[in-house]
């Protein structure tokens, strides 16, 4: 079977990947989870909720996330009135805590059949159903793959290198002079990306995430656990757009 890589562009200035929400608290991973990445192509492909099938064969793609941006947390104090209870006879006030990343950016991999990835690219140009990161309110401030005209500025989409490679040396998406400053100001062994990538359970790092989806069926949702692995790659110079090395002893500019 012929596997592709598809990297996208995650930039919001607000994201939620909740993985407890329960009642009144929701709160948000500090990355994309792979539930979110699921139902964000699933709404680009436009498959049901209740599509089952559909849903488990873009949850088997591998995923890997780089943070390119670690974004803050920040706390939204929601208060809602007049909410009816469980058996529809009165109404009440609730306030909940709900918690969202502001100014995070996100480059986000998946690994699979060639076929799948290219109808998902597809799809992710063209949505079948509005994309939102977590919220509804919480929309792209950039298309997550870019116009094929301007392939190259960000590096998004196709590629037939595999996962591990792609997000070890995948251009830099931060595109603000000052950021990129200020990381070329840290020593060159500093300059770190943290990275969270789907391994088999028994890998020697593997950590538990239990946000694999089984059914998104409204009031049956059902969720497994996978292996992840969290780690770090190198930021180089040739990651970073514009850098350009000056003459020996010169201070590297933008």
């Amino acid at each position: 079977m012929h596997t592709q890589t598809l990297a996208l562009r995650i930039d919001a200035p607000m994201q939620s990947w909740g993985v407890r929400s329960r009642f009144v608290k929701r709160d948000t991973a500090s990355e994309p989870t792979k539930s979110g990445v699921v139902g964000l192509l699933a709404s680009a492909r436009g498959i049901d909720r209740d599509d089952d099938a559909a849903l488990g064969e873009i949850s088997k793609l591998k995923l890997g996330v780089r943070v390119d941006r670690e974004g803050l947390l920040e706390r939204d104090f929601h208060t809602a009135q007049e909410v009816p209870n469980t058996m529809g006879t009165s109404h009440r006030t609730v306030i909940s805590d709900r918690y969202y990343l502001a100014d995070a950016l996100f480059l986000v991999v998946l690994e699979g059949p060639a076929s799948l990835l290219q109808e998902l690219e597809e799809a992710v140009r063209r949505p079948h159903w509005p994309l939102f990161f977590g919220r509804k309110a919480f929309v792209p401030a950039a298309p997550l793959v870019e116009p094929v005209a301007e392939r190259g500025r960000w590096g998004t989409g196709l590629s037939q290198r595999p996962l591990e490679d792609v997000l070890r040396d995948h251009p830099w998406l931060e595109r603000d002079p000052e950021r990129q400053r200020e990381m070329l100001g840290l020593e060159p062994d500093q300059r770190r990306l943290r990275t969270v990538v789907d391994v088999r359970p028994d890998h020697e790092y593997a950590e538990r995430r239990h946000d694999l989806p089984l059914s998104f069926t409204e009031g049956a949702r059902r969720y497994a656990s996978r292996a992840v692995r969290v780690d770090q790659v190198l930021l180089t110079d040739g990651m970073i757009s514009g850098h350009t090395t000056g003459a020996e002893g010169e201070t590297p500019c933008i």
